[in-house]
C-alpha cells in the first residue's frame, strides 16, 4: 500500500481507453497576477471516481472550473479524447457565434451537456419550487416543463425527494437542499460529474449518509467523478484515486490509487484497509502543506 501514479483506464463501450479529460501542462494566472496552478497534467479514465485533496488555496476548485469551461486556462490544454468529435483522432476548428462548434460542443471538443456541476452552495432560487430547480437546466436548453416532467421526476426519485418536488428550499434541511443542487446536475444525465466540496457544511451524520448514497448512484450508473474535499476521511472512502495538491503554486504533488473494494458500507469506515490508506492519505497532505509553506 503506497502511493503512485495511478495509470488504469476503464474500458469504454467498445474497448475505447482513452481519458474521458486530460489536461496537459495548465497554467492558470489570474489578472491580479496570483499563480493559481503550475503545470498541471492530469489524466481522467472513464468511469473514476476521483477527490482532489489539498489545502485551500490550491487550486482544486479552479481546475473543476475550467474543466467545466467557466474560465480558460492562462498556457496548457485541456482535451476531451473519447468525445464524439474525436472520434477519428482528430478534432474540428468549426466554431459557431456563441464560440460552441457547429456540433454543439465547446472549441476543445467538451460537450457541455455531457458534464454536471455541484458547487459548494446549494444557490438554489429560493422563489421557486423544488421541481423548477430541477427543471432549470432543461428550461434553458428549450425544454418544456410538461416534455421534461418525467426526467425531473425520475431524478428527484434518484435522491429521494420525489415526494418533496412541489416543496420550497426554506422548508428543506441543509441536506436536503443539496440533494436537489445534485438532482439539478444530474437531470441532464451527464456523464462526468464535478463537485466542489458539496458536503463541507453539513453535520456528520448527515455527510456520511450523502456519502453513501452519492457512491450508490455512482456505482449504478457508471459516471466519471471529480470530487473536490478538504477531507482525508471523505477523499478515501469514496474514491479510488486520490489527487493530492499544494499551493502556491497549486500543482500535484501525490497520485494515489485506493486499492479497496465496493461498494464501500459503513463498517469500511472501522476497517484496518481504511485506516490505512488515510493514514497514508494524511502524511500526503502534510507534505503537500508543508510544500506550500516553502514555496
Amino acid at each position: 500500500m503506497s502511493l503512485s501514479t495511478h495509470t488504469a483506464a476503464a474500458a469504454a463501450p467498445g474497448g475505447d481507453t482513452r481519458p474521458v479529460v486530460s489536461l496537459s501542462g495548465i497554467n492558470k494566472v489570474f489578472s491580479n497576477g496570483t499563480v493559481a496552478l503550475r503545470d498541471m497534467s492530469l489524466d481522467i479514465a472513464a468511469g473514476q471516481f476521483i477527490s482532489l485533496l489539498g489545502p485551500s488555496g490550491c487550486g482544486k476548485s479552479t481546475v473543476l472550473r475550467l474543466i467545466a469551461g467557466l474560465g480558460d486556462p492562462t498556457t496548457g490544454t485541456i482535451d476531451w479524447p473519447g468525445s464524439p468529435r474525436d472520434s477519428d483522432g482528430q478534432g474540428s476548428d468549426s466554431q459557431g457565434s456563441d464560440g460552441q462548434g457547429s456540433d454543439g460542443q465547446g472549441p476543445d471538443g467538451r460537450e457541455d451537456h455531457e458534464i454536471g456541476f455541484v458547487f459548494q452552495e446549494p444557490t438554489l432560487m429560493p422563489w421557486a419550487s423544488v421541481f423548477k430547480n430541477v427543471w432549470l437546466p432543461l428550461r434553458l436548453k428549450g425544454m418544456s416543463k410538461s416534455a421534461a416532467r418525467d426526467r425531473v421526476m425520475e431524478t428527484l426519485d434518484l435522491v429521494d425527494l420525489a415526494a418533496f418536488a412541489e416543496a420550497y428550499p426554506r422548508e428543506l434541511s441543509g441536506g436536503m437542499k443539496m440533494r436537489v443542487s445534485i438532482a439539478r446536475a444530474l437531470v441532464t444525465r451527464p456523464k462526468l460529474l464535478l463537485m466542489d466540496e458539496p458536503f463541507a457544511a453539513l453535520d456528520e451524520i448527515t455527510r456520511f449518509k450523502l456519502n453513501n448514497d452519492l457512491l450508490h448512484l455512482w456505482e449504478s450508473f457508471g459516471w466519471t467523478v471529480i470530487f473536490v474535499t478538504h477531507s482525508v476521511f471523505e477523499s478515501v472512502y469514496l474514491s479510488d484515486r486520490i489527487v493530492v495538491m499544494a499551493a502556491r503554486p497549486g500543482r500535484v504533488v501525490a497520485d494515489m490509487a485506493i486499492d479497496a473494494p465496493y461498494p464501500r458500507e459503513d463498517d469500511f469506515r472501522t476497517s484496518t484497509t481504511y485506516n490505512d490508506y488515510c493514514r497514508l492519505a494524511s502524511n500526503a497532505l502534510a507534505e503537500a502543506m508543508n510544500a506550500s509553506e516553502q514555496s
